[in-house]
């Protein structure tokens, strides 16, 4: 039986639609099974439309608290059958009634080398810093930012100052490594 995954997003969905595709080739022996939006009109939503993966669309303001808002995600989750949950481009902080409900199944991606540059700009401190190589990062998630053990990282050189530039070259690796990373997770979970 496929491995049903959720995958959380916030923005575009270039990150939701690679995994997408990857299991849409077959080359993930798994389904995205929800998409979690926490921004309603996000480019993401309709990249999920696209891919026929149904979605959970709310700001988490509308809900009375942030933990229920992470509530009725996981209601949503446990009623398909949720195996692991990737966070592609999500940009809020899970807590602890998540993470009770799925530790130890939920992994994030990272655009840096971590424990390096953690957080919301990562890219633009690495700049600033001056540092020649640069990275991705999978992780899985606990109660520290960008603090999870690490799964996977793959560096590459950058020797500018334009963070527009550092970006575009990591989301092709991010692509690849994220799909690459949750195929290797689910391979070991059989």
């Amino acid at each position: 039986m496929k491995k049903r995954l959720a995958v959380f997003a916030s923005g575009s969905g270039t990150n939701f639609e690679a995994i997408a595709q990857a299991c849409a080739d077959g080359r993930l022996d798994a389904g995205v099974a929800l998409l979690v939006c926490d921004r309603p009109g996000a480019p993401v939503v309709a990249r999920a439309e696209r891919f026929g993966v149904p979605s959970f669309v709310a700001s988490p303001k509308s809900f009375g608290s942030k933990a229920d808002f992470e509530r009725e995600v996981i209601r949503r989750m446990d009623a398909v059958g949720i195996d692991l949950v990737c966070l592609a481009g999500y940009m809020r902080i899970v807590s602890d009634v998540l993470l009770d409900a799925y530790g130890g199944r939920i992994i994030n991606i990272h655009p840096s080398l971590l424990p390096a540059f953690r957080g919301a700009h990562a890219v633009e401190q690495a700049v600033e810093y001056g540092v020649k190589v640069y990275g991705i990062t999978v992780h899985y998630v606990d109660a520290v930012l960008d603090g999870g053990r690490i799964i996977a990282q793959r560096a590459f050189e950058y020797d500018g100052d334009d963070p527009e530039e550092v970006h575009r070259i990591g989301q092709k690796i991010e692509h690849a490594l994220y799909v690459e990373t949750i195929d290797k997770l689910l391979k070991e979970k059989k």
